[in-house]
């Protein structure tokens, strides 16, 4: 299983230097992709642009969105700018879609928040029609590198999930983790989606969880939770108490995620600080001989 890591875009003490500097020591190793998540009414950078900065200041590791609020954006914009990121990283970007589950990201952005699932229904054709036009066929924007679009990986823990997947993506983005009981049952029900729909080989799945690292581990993802997800107390609570803090839980949480069948498994920071990146490479490092 591979294993990426997260930049810390929406941490509190994160900064624009900081933020490449962490992406250009994750490219030296030995992680596989850095990520980005997605919140609109929050101080974080926006997901895409940091992409866009990191894939000039990267040579080798896959760029992930993990998620993208696609119901939350325009669609055809949202094609051009993944298409460009595909182009200029050389064909390294993955595009994580998903719907979310705040309602002011909707209100924000002029979207309904209750139809958010139908618009990425609508979405999903869309982006493979604008990505795989031929010339003189009313292409908009550049071509991606790969033929027929990035990656694409859909995300969420409902029925539809599996639906989606089989019909327009490449596999699953986990991108909160999940109950392992619940995640073997979709996971199930995606691959025989995917048979039904009479696609060739099995689908990508790439899960997700958060990690501090480091003698201030515990009060970084205590700080984490409390600015990410004060709208709900009771998932904020379930939040921290699945964030693993120690080298044994990190491990952990790699080894449950194999057992699972993840492909690759990211792990998102709690905070900007190089420390726990450089705790976490060493161990990665270890894990992987």
């Amino acid at each position: 299983m591979r294993i990426g890591v997260g930049l810390p875009t929406r941490s509190s003490d994160t900064t624009a230097a900081g933020v490449i500097e962490w992406a250009v020591r994750a490219d030296r190793g030995p992680f596989a992709s850095v990520a980005v998540t997605d919140r609109v009414v929050q101080d974080a950078l926006e997901p895409l642009t940091v992409l866009a900065a990191v894939a000039a200041a990267t040579a080798r590791v896959r760029l992930v969105t993990s998620i993208v609020l696609a119901p939350a954006r325009e669609t055809t914009l949202l094609a051009r700018q993944a298409a460009t990121l595909d182009a200029v990283s050389g064909g390294r970007l993955t595009l994580g879609v998903g719907i979310g589950i705040r309602e002011d990201d909707y209100t924000a952005t002029g979207q309904r928040f209750r139809r958010r699932g139908r618009r990425l229904d609508a979405q999903l054709p869309e982006l493979r029609r604008i990505w795989s036009a031929a010339d003189g066929e009313g292409r908009i924007g550049s071509r991606p590198h790969r033929s027929g679009g990035p990656e694409l990986l859909i995300g969420g823990y409902v029925g539809a999930v599996a639906r989606r997947i089989a019909a327009w993506g490449d596999g699953f983005m986990a991108p909160g983790g999940g109950d392992p009981a619940s995640m073997k049952m979709l996971w199930s029900e995606i691959q025989s989606a995917w048979s039904a729909n009479g696609r060739e080989g099995r689908p990508r799945w790439v899960g997700a969880t958060y990690f501090a690292l480091g003698p201030n581990a515990d009060a970084a993802a205590t700080a984490y939770i409390a600015a990410n997800y004060a709208f709900d107390g009771a998932l904020a609570e379930r939040r921290r108490r699945s964030i693993p803090t120690t080298a044994e839980a990190v491990r952990g949480a790699i080894a449950r995620q194999a057992e699972l069948g993840a492909d690759e498994l990211i792990l998102r920071p709690c905070t900007a600080d190089l420390e726990h990146l450089e705790r976490l490479a060493e161990l990665v490092s270890a894990v992987s001989r």
